[in-house]
């Protein structure tokens, strides 16, 4: 019972082992070339970073670096291919007899444009419900808006909120700045005790500089 399981195994075996030399036949027979190069954009000014260059269904491949600069083993006969999100699908045929064993390329990439179709976007599923929408629509008038923000209590909220300005800010640190110097030369002098301030109020009053008018 167990002999066509045994004989089913075998022969699976077998097909891998004549595989995998036939493979490895097929690769000792081909010279091994190294790819490298530098990927453009289309105007050849910029280089192209990232781009995917692989060989398909052989398990080899790698990116372009920061300035599109590559490097690849290959064989010869092998299709690499090169592409990128936004770029078209570019590919290399490596010759079948090369005498060196390096290729270099410089290789311009073009822009893949796809151009959709003009898409309308309405706020409604059809006309009728938007003109509708429209005539009940409550139309508030500008002027009354412009009139409410522009009254005296509006403008001295906002004068209350304000920040101090640049030359405010500069005033008061230069105060400041003025303050600490002088308190760094003995104790800051009073005015209430001092004798010019006290001669000057008082011909002040006798002059009726504080009478109201």
């Amino acid at each position: 019972m167990k002999l066509p399981k045994l004989t089913y195994l075998f022969s699976l075996l077998g097909l891998i082992f004549l595989s995998q030399t036939a493979f490895s036949q097929d690769t000792q027979d081909k010279k091994v070339i190294q790819l490298s190069g530098i990927i453009l954009n289309a105007d050849s000014t910029d280089a192209v970073p990232g781009v995917n260059i692989y060989v398909p269904k052989k398990g080899r491949g790698t990116a372009s670096g920061r300035f599109g600069y590559f490097s690849m083993p290959v064989l010869e006969g092998d299709s690499v291919v090169f592409s990128f999100i936004g770029l078209k699908k570019q590919t290399f045929k490596v010759p079948e007899k090369v005498e060196s064993d390096r290729i270099s390329l410089i290789l311009t990439m073009e822009v893949d444009e796809i151009a959709l179709a003009e898409i309308m976007v309405m706020p409604y599923p059809t006309e009728e419900e938007f003109k509708k929408a429209v005539i009940a629509m409550n139309v508030v008038d500008p002027m009354s808006i412009s009139r409410s923000n522009m009254s005296p209590e509006m403008l001295l909220r906002w004068a209350e909120s304000m920040p101090a300005s640049g030359g405010e800010n500069f005033r008061y640190f230069q105060q400041g700045q003025m303050l600490q110097n002088q308190d760094l030369y003995g104790p800051r002098p009073l005015r209430i005790l001092d004798p010019f301030a006290w001669s000057q109020f008082i011909r002040s009053i006798k002059r009726g500089d504080l009478k109201s008018k």
